[in-house]
C-alpha cells in the first residue's frame, strides 16, 4: 500500500549550531505582533519529599484536572465539567504566605533525581531498571509571576513542554489544573486566577514507585513558558499544513489555521493572512516566495473556527534526509487582523516540503528509497539526566549522524520538541512513538492506570504538536503492548488508529510488535509491519521475515527494534564467539561476573536479540525489508541487563559518557561506507597473554584487508558474502604493533595501527569537536574529555586513575562521567575514576559572563592538564 503525504514543520526554534532561547517558533512574534511568549525557566524554589507531605493524590484532584483535556476530546458530550467547589483542602505550598526561603533555588529544566545519590546494595527503593536514582516522591516548585497594566485584556497561559509526572498547577492558592502523563506538552489558562502585581505560582509533581521500566527522571525536565495573547488568537498547535502534487517544479500547500476566542461577550471577525518564506541561516523568515489568499472568519466567544487556504508555489526546495538529500526549510508567517486592520496575533510555522510513500520495499522520500539506518533512544542525556539541554542533544545526533544514522525512534514516548527540531534541521527521519502501555500494565503504577481517561487527549495533543515536523515519517502508537495478541488489544488499536487518521491522514502508523505474529487481528489496524526482533531472529535461530512477507506482500516491513547487543567500552574477554552472534549471561558467558562488565567484541547479545553481524545478514538476505532501528544508539540510564546492580544499560553503540564503543565502527562501515576508515580490536595491552592466541578483528567498508603483527603478515583476506568484519582468530600475541592495510576494488583504502602502550604518564584534555568557545546564555555546554596517555600520546586503555576536575572562571561543572555502567559515583561529583583510559567533564558558563574559563584535571602521579575556553 502506498500512502503519500507531506509533513510540514511546526519548528520549535532550535537550529544546529544556534544556541538562542529554545521554544515554539510561533513565540517569535513580539508584543507588537499580538503574541508574547517568554521563558519561565528562571527563579524557582524547589523541595522534594519521598512521601506526599500534603496528603494529596491524583485521584483526589482528578475532577479538577480532567477538564484540561477537553480541547483534545472530539465528542463534546463526554467533556469533563470542572467542579464548582474547590478541592478538599487548602495547600500551604501553594499559598503566597508560605515561607520557602529554606528551599533550593534553581532554574529549569530540572531533573530532581539525576544528582543522586545512587542507591547501592540489594532491594533498593529504585532498582537498576530505574537507574538506582531517587525518582520517587513528591516535588513542589514555586515562583512569583508579576502582571502589570500592559497585560490588561490579555489571556495568559502557562505552557509546560514536559513534567514528570502527574503535574498540577496552582495560582494564588487556586488549583488551575494539570496533566498526568509525564511526556506530554500541555498548557493551562492562568487568567481567571491572576491579578495585577505579584502572583504566586506553584507546581506539584508526583512520581510513584514502580512506574518506570527505565530511567524516566522526575521534575519539570523540559522548558516552561508564559504566553500572552489577545482574546482572539491562533489556538494551541493551531496550524496544520499538508501538501500535494509535490515535485521539484512546484508544490501545492494546504493550510488550516484554528482561531479561538477566549474572552469577551461578542463574536469577533478577523482576517487571516499567511505568507510563505524561505528560512534563512538564522532560522528566521527570509525571502518571501508566496502567500495564501486571505480569509475572513467570525469566532463566537469560547468557540474556535478554522480558516482554510491553498496555494501552489513554484520551485520550492524540498526537504529530504541526509546524505543524499538536503533538509531545506521554509516558514509560514500567519497574522490575524481585526476590523481596523491592526495585527492582533502573529504565528510562525517553519516547514519542509516533501513527498512520502510507503512501498512494499520500504520508505520513499521525494521518490528515493530511504533505507532506515536507525537507532532507538530513550530520553535521558546521560549524566545530565532527562533535563533538556539542546547542546547535549546536538552532540548525540551529531555523533550518530557521523556513524551513518539517518533515523531515530523515540522509544517509547513523545520526545522533546528540541529533538524533533534538530532532526528537521539536520536531516534525520523520526519514528515518533507515544505509548509503552495501554490497558494492561508492565509496571504496577505505569500509564495503564490513566489510559482510560487520557489515551485520546494524550494521542491527539501529541499528533497536533508534532504533525508539522518534516522529520516525522510515521507514527508508532505502542511498543510491545501486552494485549497485542487478544481482542482487547485489537479493539484498542482500532480506536487509537482511528484517532491518528483523524488528526493526520497523511502519515502511516505502526506498532512495535514482539508477540503478535502474521495473521494476528491487530495487524488489520496498522499500515506498516514494525517488528521487534522477530524478523532477524536471535543468536540461536533465524527470523520470520518470510512469514510476514507471504501474508502481507504489499505492506512495508521493517524492524522497529533490532540487535540488543551488549558491551562495555573497550572490555575484551577471550575468546570471542566462533560464529557471528552469541547469547551472553551474567554467569560469565561473554561477561565478567566479578566486575559486571560485558565483552566488547560486538558479538554478544541478550537472549531475544543478536549481534549486528547477524542482523545485517538477515536484512541483506531479505532485500524487501525497509531497514532497522537498533537497540540502542546511546547507552541510557536504567535497564542494565544483565547486571541489575549497575546504573545504566550496556546496549548502546555509544556509551553513557559519549565515547564510542567498538561497535560504532562496525555500524559506520555499513552505514557510512564512503568514509575511509579501518578500526582494529582489541587494544594491544595484554601482558598476561604473551604467546597465546589473541584474535584480531577489523571493521572497515573495504572488501580486502591484510593484518600485520610487528611487521609480520597474518594473511590477506577477503570479506565474504554476508560478512561484516575481517577476522584473524589465530593471531599469537606479542607486545608491539598491530596494523592493517585495507583495499577496496583492488585499491588501497584505509590503514590503522594499535600499539602496546607504555606506562601512563600524562593527562590530555580535549573539547568535543575541538570547540573551545562557549556562549554565556546559561544553556550552552562544553564537553571536555580527558585521556590518560603514555609518552607517545597514545591512550592507555588499562589506566584508570581517579581524575579530579576543577574550573577557574565564571562557569560551573555540571557533571562528570566515564561510561562505566557500574560506577555509582554521583554525577555532580568532580572526582571521577577513569574507565578504559577516559573520563568526561561537562561545563557550563555563567549566564551573562565574559572572559574565559579554564578546566583543570588532576590525578595522583600526573601533572595537571588544562583546557581554556573563551566565553562568547
Amino acid at each position: 500500500m502506498a500512502f503519500q503525504g507531506i509533513i510540514i514543520n511546526l519548528f520549535r526554534a532550535t537550529l544546529l549550531g544556534l544556541l538562542f532561547l529554545v521554544g515554539d517558533v510561533s513565540a517569535r512574534a513580539n508584543a507588537s505582533g499580538g503574541r508574547e511568549r517568554t521563558s519561565l525557566n528562571a527563579g524557582w524554589t524547589f523541595k522534594r519529599w519521598e512521601n506526599a507531605p500534603d496528603g494529596l493524590s491524583y485521584d483526589q484532584l482528578k475532577p479538577w484536572i480532567l477538564p484540561g483535556a477537553n480541547d483534545f476530546i472530539v465528542d463534546k458530550s463526554t467533556w469533563h465539567q470542572r467542579p464548582t467547589n474547590k478541592p478538599p483542602r487548602n495547600i500551604q505550598y501553594a499559598s503566597a504566605n508560605f515561607n520557602d526561603s529554606n528551599w533550593t533555588s534553581l532554574d529549569l529544566p530540572h531533573d530532581w533525581a539525576i544528582s543522586g545519590p545512587f542507591y547501592d546494595g540489594d532491594n533498593p527503593p529504585v532498582s537498576g531498571d530505574g537507574g538506582r536514582l531517587p525518582t520517587q516522591g513528591v516535588g513542589w516548585y514555586r515562583r512569583t509571576l508579576s502582571v502589570d497594566a500592559s497585560d490588561s485584556g490579555k489571556q495568559i497561559y502557562i505552557e509546560l513542554d514536559g513534567a514528570m509526572a502527574y503535574g498540577t498547577v496552582w495560582m494564588n492558592g487556586n488549583l488551575v489544573g494539570g496533566w498526568p502523563f509525564g511526556f506530554a506538552s500541555w498548557r493551562l489558562n492562568l487568567t481567571p486566577y491572576m491579578h495585577h502585581g505579584d502572583n504566586q505560582l506553584a507546581i506539584r509533581l508526583e512520581q510513584p514507585l514502580d512506574s518506570q521500566r527505565w530511567y524516566q527522571g522526575a521534575g519539570i525536565y523540559r522548558n516552561v513558558w508564559i504566553l500572552k495573547v489577545n482574546p482572539v488568537h491562533i489556538a494551541q498547535f493551531g496550524t496544520y499544513v499538508t501538501s500535494s502534487d509535490v515535485s521539484t517544479d512546484s508544490a501545492t500547500l494546504n493550510l488550516d489555521v484554528l482561531v479561538e476566542h477566549t474572552g469577551g461577550d461578542h463574536p469577533m471577525t478577523v482576517k487571516v493572512a499567511t505568507e510563505v518564506h524561505v528560512m534563512d541561516d538564522s532560522g528566521n523568515p527570509g525571502d518571501q516566495v508566496g502567500s495564501f489568499e486571505s480569509a475572513t472568519v467570525t469566532v463566537a466567544p469560547t468557540k474556535k473556527h478554522s480558516a482554510h487556504g491553498t496555494v501552489t508555489i513554484p520551485n520550492l526546495k524540498l526537504w529530504g534526509p541526509i546524505p543524499s538529500q538536503k533538509p531545506n526549510m521554509h516558514i509560514l508567517v500567519t497574522r490575524l487582523y481585526n476590523s481596523k486592520e491592526e495585527v492582533i496575533d502573529t504565528y510562525q510555522t517553519p516547514f519542509g516540503v516533501r513527498s512520502t510513500e510507503y512501498r512494499d520495499d520500504g520508505l520513499y522520500i521525494n521518490g528515493e528509497r530511504i533505507y532506515l539506518q536507525g537507532v532507538c533512544r530513550h530520553d535521558d542525556l546521560g549524566s545530565l539526566g532527562v533535563a533538556v539541554h539542546q547542546p547535549a542533544l546536538e552532540r548525540q545526533i551529531d555523533m550518530l549522524s557521523e556513524m551513518g544514522t539517518n533515523a531515530i525512534r523515540t522509544s517509547h514516548n513523545p520526545p522533546s520538541s528540541e529533538l524533533l527540531d534538530l532532526a528537521d534541521r539536520m536531516g534525520l527521519v523520526v519514528l515518533d512513538e507515544i505509548f509503552d502501555a495501554w490497558n494492561n500494565p508492565k509496571m504496577s503504577n505505569d500509564f495503564h492506570l490513566i489510559f482510560g481517561d487520557w489515551a485520546e487527549p494524550d494521542l491527539r495533543s501529541f499528533i497536533r504538536r508534532d504533525r508539522n515536523h518534516p522529520s516525522v515519517w510515521a507514527w508508532s502508537y505502542g511498543n510491545e503492548i501486552p494485549e497485542q495478541g487478544n481482542q482487547q488489544g485489537d479493539d484498542t488499536s482500532k480506536r487509537l488508529r482511528a484517532i491518528i487518521s483523524e488528526e493526520d491522514p497523511t502519515r502511516a502508523a505502526t506498532l512495535g510488535l514482539n508477540n503478535a505474529g502474521p495473521g494476528s487481528g491487530i495487524i488489520a489496524n496498522i499500515d506498516l509491519i514494525g517488528l521487534n526482533y522477530q524478523g532477524e531472529g536471535n543468536s540461536d535461530s533465524g527470523g520470520n521475515f518470510d512469514s510476514w512477507r507471504s501474508q502481507y506482500e504489499r505492506m512495508m516491513i521493517f524492524t522497529t527494534e533490532s540487535s540488543s547487543a551488549v558491551s562495555s567500552r573497550d572490555t575484551f574477554l577471550f575468546p570471542p564467539p566462533d560464529g557471528n552472534s552469541a547469547t551472553m549471561d551474567e554467569n560469565g558467558t561473554g561477561t565478567d561476573p566479578n566486575t559486571h562488565q560485558v565483552s566488547s567484541w560486538g558479538l554478544w547479545a541478550v537472549g531475544w536479540g543478536a549481534s549486528p553481524d547477524h542482523v545485517f545478514a538477515a536484512q541483506d538476505s531479505h532485500p524487501y525489508v525497509g531497514g532497522e532501528f537498533v537497540w540502542t544508539g546511546w547507552d541510557y540510564l536504567g535497564e542494565p541487563t544483565p547486571f541489575l546492580s549497575s546504573r545504566s544499560s550496556y546496549f548502546g553503540i555509544i556509551d553513557l559518557a559519549g565515547f564510542p564503543k567498538p561497535r560504532y565502527w562496525e555500524y559506520q562501515a555499513r552505514w557510512n561506507p564512503n568514509i575511509r576508515m579501518a578500526h582494529i580490536i582489541p587494544h594491544w595491552n595484554w601482558p598476561d597473554r604473551d604467546g597465546e592466541s589473541t584474535p584480531v578483528h577489523v571493521f572497515s567498508s573495504a572488501d580486502e584487508a591484510e593484518l600485520f603483527v610487528n611487521g609480520q603478515s597474518q594473511g590477506r583476506i577477503t570479506k565474504g558474502n554476508l560478512e561484516y568484519r575481517f577476522r584473524w582468530d589465530n593471531v599469537t600475541y606479542a607486545a608491539g604493533e598491530v596494523s592493517v592495510v585495507t583495499y577496496k576494488g583492488g585499491d588501497e583504502w584505509a590503514n590503522a595501527t594499535v600499539r602496546t602502550t607504555g606506562t601512563a604518564s600524562g593527562l590530555v584534555l580535549s573539547a568535543y569537536k575541538d570547540r573551545t568557545s562557549i556562549a554565556a546564555d546559561g544553556s550552552d555546554l562544553l564537553f571536555v574529555a580527558v585521556d590518560i596517555v603514555d609518552d607517545n600520546g597514545d591512550t592507555v586503555p588499562t589506566a584508570e586513575p581517579t581524575i579530579s576536575f576543577s574550573i577557574d572562571g565564571p562557569g560551573q561543572i555540571l557533571s562528570t562521567d566515564n561510561g562505566d555502567s557500574t560506577d555509582l559515583t554521583a554525577f555532580p561529583s568532580t572526582d571521577r575514576k577513569a574507565f578504559r583510559g577516559k573520563a568526561l567533564c561537562i561545563v557550563r558558563a555563567n549566564k551573562g559572563a565574559s572572559g574565559a574559563i579554564t578546566v583543570t584535571a588532576n590525578a595522583d602521579g600526573f601533572d595537571a592538564a588544562n583546557l581554556e575556553a573563551t566565553i562568547a
